[in-house]
């Protein structure tokens, strides 16, 4: 009789455990099933609103100075980094060769001379022999066609006489052409700055006969520089002239460089599908440290407030898991805040954003008040869809 007494109450006391052990279980399913929001606070902070692009730094001018004539280096009088004068002798073409034409064009001019003094003698006996057989013709002594002839060859003096004065001005100007040509042995800068590249040596053989050769590159002034950024067609409406913008370049990580934006070209430039424009940076350069070449990393500043209402893009993002095609309905930009425990969508008017903040320009949010930037804790998962307009990604 003890026996079964000890036995029901082994089964009582079992059945209590397993009943507590569900309750807990049910109790514990329960809380996990329960959202939890991470929250992040309105508050006041800096924005700045920019495009980003990269773009190569060049100087505000360049010039490349080549050769018109055909013939061998022989002397060079500047190298990289030489600073040069306008009009200054840069290198020397061998001028053996032009010599030699020259003094043959100058010969061939005198000769062209000498023939123009042979065409007036002969001009002159044929006008002597023309007069004296008129005279004759007149008295019955010669026949007519004795006249025409001596008239004929007159004129055929005559004749000759302008193209012997013809031929003197074309060896004029190829006495010219060869006196320029000689002048182009010479390698004159056309302004004043630096030498960036030399491209020839001495020796070196350089033919004008296709296209004219690039024997130097020089930068005007390299104290001012240009930067060349692509901007992407989504972005370049928002560019304008005078923009402040900041960049770096790789060789100096630190420092953070200024400048403005200059011109915005119309030129489109498309590679692979990809439609970019020309935006024109221009930098001062006065202690030298940027170089032409150099890769720029270039953020054009478009707005720039302080202490403004701000939130996390996150929280334009974030749409409740149980209410994601009411958020999905809702027109405009939005958050949701927690209403007693629950959220709730607030609607809210966006200003600019930095890809990290997005400023508030109206809407029932205050400074320190709490929105929703992601649910945790859930067994279901918040609802992002796609962002349209009006939101931030």
């Amino acid at each position: 009789m003890k026996l079964n007494v000890n036995k029901k109450i082994i089964i009582g006391i079992t059945c209590v455990v397993l009943l507590l052990a569900a309750g807990a279980f049910l109790f514990i399913g329960n809380r996990n099933n329960t959202p939890k929001y991470k929250v992040e606070k309105v508050a006041k902070g800096d924005i700045r609103a920019t495009v980003t692009a990269t773009g190569t730094m060049n100087a505000v001018v360049t010039v490349l100075v080549g050769t018109q004539v055909s013939g061998t280096i022989k002397s060079l009088y500047v190298d990289f980094n030489s600073p040069v004068k306008k009009g200054q002798i840069l290198a020397q073409i061998d001028p053996a060769t032009f010599h030699a034409q020259v003094e043959q064009a100058r010969a061939n001019l005198l000769l062209a001379k000498a023939n123009v003094e042979k065409s007036e003698a002969a001009l002159v006996d044929a006008g002597r022999n023309m007069e004296r057989n008129r005279v004759l013709f007149a008295r019955n002594l010669i026949a007519r066609s004795d006249l025409d002839t001596s008239e004929t060859n007159y004129q055929s003096a005559k004749a000759q006489l302008s193209a012997s004065k013809a031929q003197v001005e074309q060896a004029r100007a190829a006495l010219d052409f060869a006196e320029t040509n000689l002048k182009y042995t010479k390698i004159i800068s056309p302004v004043e700055g630096t030498v960036i590249s030399r491209n020839v040596d001495v020796g070196q053989t350089v033919a004008a006969s296709f296209q004219t050769p690039t024997l130097f590159n020089i930068a005007q002034d390299l104290t001012k520089m240009q930067i060349d950024t692509n901007v992407d067609e989504a972005d370049i409406g928002k560019i304008k002239v005078d923009q402040p913008v900041e960049f770096t370049v790789d060789a100096y990580p630190d420092t953070t460089f200024r400048g403005k934006v200059a011109e915005v070209r119309n030129a489109p430039t498309t590679i692979q599908n990809v439609v970019t424009y020309d935006v024109v940076v221009k930098v001062d350069n006065p202690d030298l440290k940027l170089k032409p070449g150099m890769t720029a990393n270039v953020s054009i500043i478009l707005s720039d407030k302080k202490e403004v209402l701000r939130i996390p893009n996150a929280a334009l993002r974030y749409r409740p898991a149980e209410r994601g095609k009411e958020g999905q309905t809702q027109k405009g930009p939005g958050v949701w805040v927690l209403e007693n425990r629950k959220p709730e969508r607030v609607s809210v008017a966006i200003g600019i954003t930095d890809g990290n903040y997005t400023e508030i320009l109206s809407g029932d949010l205050k400074e320190g008040k709490e929105v929703i930037v992601e649910e945790t804790g859930s067994g279901k998962k918040s609802s992002t869809p796609p962002i349209g307009p009006g939101f931030i990604r």
